[in-house]
């Protein structure tokens, strides 16, 4: 599997994504979208930063349990619901991704909505990634 980021100089630099990722393995793993629902389907975390690290850590448990990692991600969607917030806390929230997922950014998109499926969710973070 071979994961080939573009990050063309004519586009803005990428901070935490990267532009295009062509992909080619022999997998793909379409990954649900993820809140900060512990073991028991509690919410947990009451700031965007703490909900944003349980969901991550959510959706790289479900990668891993489909036998890829976080390299492996071609596509991220974060859907939040104060994207003012969101970019308020964007250096946090960088340093979180990198912690947990490395520096091998996936092609990403950050949506306001309204609301989320959980109520009291801030963010929810679905994926694509190929594997070998």
């Amino acid at each position: 599997m071979t994961l080939h980021r573009q990050n063309p100089a004519e586009l803005s630099p990428p901070t935490g994504f990267s532009h295009a990722v062509t992909a080619s393995g022999s997998r793909i793993v379409f990954l649900a979208g993820q809140t900060a629902l512990d073991t028991d389907g509690k919410l947990v975390g009451e700031t965007l930063p703490e909900q944003f690290e349980t969901a991550l850590a959510n959706l790289l448990t479900a990668l891993v349990a489909a036998d890829g990692a976080p390299q492996d991600l071609a596509r991220v969607t974060v859907y939040a619901t104060d994207v003012a917030d969101y970019r308020a806390h964007a250096v946090e929230l960088g340093r979180i991704w990198r912690r947990l997922a490395g520096r091998d950014y996936p092609a990403m998109a950050v949506i306001g909505v309204v609301r989320l499926w959980d109520d009291q969710a801030l963010v929810e973070l679905d994926g694509v990634a190929v594997l070998p």
